[in-house]
């Protein structure tokens, strides 16, 4: 899968301004009822829809029945508007309450975090075609970094260790997700189904295995690559797991009296 866009690659000051509120609404020209907000929302829909590569201004401006320079009144460009588009989705986990955990758990926030941001995957595919190494940090984005930490605080680690859960967590749901898009990209763009690709290898790889060469292999379970395995569930249970170990280390330190 190739990346198409990278955030913050505009004019990084004006998408700041524009996400921010601090800029002043166009004052002549634009058709009456034209909304940066009508704008993102018509992007984000079109993303949806037919994938990231579709946004255009020019696309825009006939999905909004403008003329497409009324468009550069409200937005530079697509780069700004990529970072527009990118804190709206953003904000959609959090304004579902989605996001924070119903408890004051440390647990379910990160359980919690990580469903949120598969679902945001699922319904926003085109989000994994964005290199996002710099995120202009937009409203929803600050909001959402906010709740993670609320959340969170209680595990007791330093400020870079629940950062690096943050991002754990971010970097573990958007590797499923990648899973998940490109097979279905796959089957797509070659009009063959998985259980079809995989089944035209299957003579080659019983010869292989009737070699002897691939012992380990040769033992698998026929169920060893089901797709009804839930690799997301088991992965973020091993995850959360693995968190809990550390919480306990540096909880018995807190605790152990000064020498």
């Amino acid at each position: 899968m190739t990346t198409t866009e990278t955030s913050g690659s505009g004019d990084v000051s004006r998408s700041l301004e524009l996400l921010w509120g601090t800029s002043e609404r166009p004052s002549r020209g634009p058709k009456p009822g034209l909304t940066l907000d009508r704008i993102v929302t018509a992007a984000v829909e079109i993303a949806d829809a037919e994938g990231l590569a579709a946004v255009s201004m020019r696309r825009l401006s006939t999905e909004l029945g403008t003329g497409t320079m009324s468009l550069y009144r409200y937005v530079p460009g697509k780069a700004e508007l990529l970072d527009l588009m990118l804190d709206r989705v953003a904000g959609i986990p959090l304004d579902n309450r989605t996001y924070a955990p119903d408890s004051d758990d440390w647990r379910d926030a990160v359980r919690a975090m990580a469903r949120a941001h598969l679902d945001l995957y699922r319904a926003h595919p085109w989000l994994l075609k964005v290199n996002q190494a710099r995120t202009v940090l937009g409203p929803s984005a600050v909001r959402g970094l906010e709740t993670a930490l609320a959340a969170l605080q209680g595990m007791g680690l330093s400020d870079p260790e629940v950062i690096s859960v943050i991002i754990s967590v971010q970097s573990f749901v958007s590797g499923i997700a990648r899973m998940e898009l490109e097979t279905a990209e796959a089957a797509q763009q070659t009009g063959m189904s998985d259980a079809e690709f995989w089944k035209s290898q299957e003579p080659f790889l019983t010869r292989a295995m009737e070699t002897g060469s691939y012992p380990m292999l040769a033992e698998l379970s026929e169920d060893a690559f089901s797709p009804e395995f839930d690799h997301f569930g088991f992965g973020l249970a091993r995850l959360v797991e693995g968190l809990e170990v550390l919480v306990r280390e540096r909880g018995a330190e807190a605790d152990r009296p000064d020498e």
